[in-house]
């Protein structure tokens, strides 16, 4: 057995919020687009009471990886659309596919729960695996196009300008 192959996904637990500032801390340390406050936007949107899903990634009883989706406001009034991130791994545990299963799961349960869709800022190549694509219906200002990326649960996409929880606004 691979230490992929023990891995746990499951919702997070009260208990865990401390385990996940420390992942998010780590994965973030060195990550060269970060703005050193993801920890910090995941604690408010918890206390904010918006983070619609939270998974972590647990192995032998230690959370390794961390995945949260939470709600978005689109300028056409569309709702039930989500935003991925942030998505952390303990660098020990990076490149092993943990973050994978995380978005995976995470969308799996989006989807189930009647969403519409879901937007993620990250790296193009990295999360169009997962079927995110570039919208140009879709735009979130000021941030290259390339790396604001969407995906629809159902046949439509909406047309607008997205804006995510204040949380995301958190100073360090």
């Amino acid at each position: 057995m691979t230490k992929l192959d023990a891995i746990l996904i499951r919702s997070e637990r009260p208990d865990d919020a401390h385990a996940i500032t420390q992942v998010t801390q780590a994965a973030f340390a060195v990550a060269p687009h970060s703005s050193g406050t993801e920890q910090l936007i995941i604690a408010a949107l918890r206390a904010a009471g918006q983070l619609q899903i939270s998974l972590v990634a647990e192995l032998s009883g230690k959370v390794v990886g961390h995945v949260a989706i939470s709600p978005v406001d689109i300028s056409d009034g569309n709702a039930q659309w989500y935003g991925l991130g942030p998505v952390s791994v303990m660098p020990a545990y990076q490149g092993m596919g943990v973050g994978s299963q995380l978005i995976r799961a995470a969308l799996d349960r989006l989807r189930q729960s009647g969403a519409q869709g879901c937007v993620v800022l990250g790296e193009p190549a990295y999360y169009s695996r997962f079927g995110f694509s570039t919208q140009s219906s879709l735009v979130l200002p000021g941030v290259p196009a390339d790396y604001f990326q969407a995906i629809a649960f159902g046949p439509h996409v909406p047309s607008g300008v997205v804006k995510y929880h204040e949380s995301f606004d958190v100073k360090g």
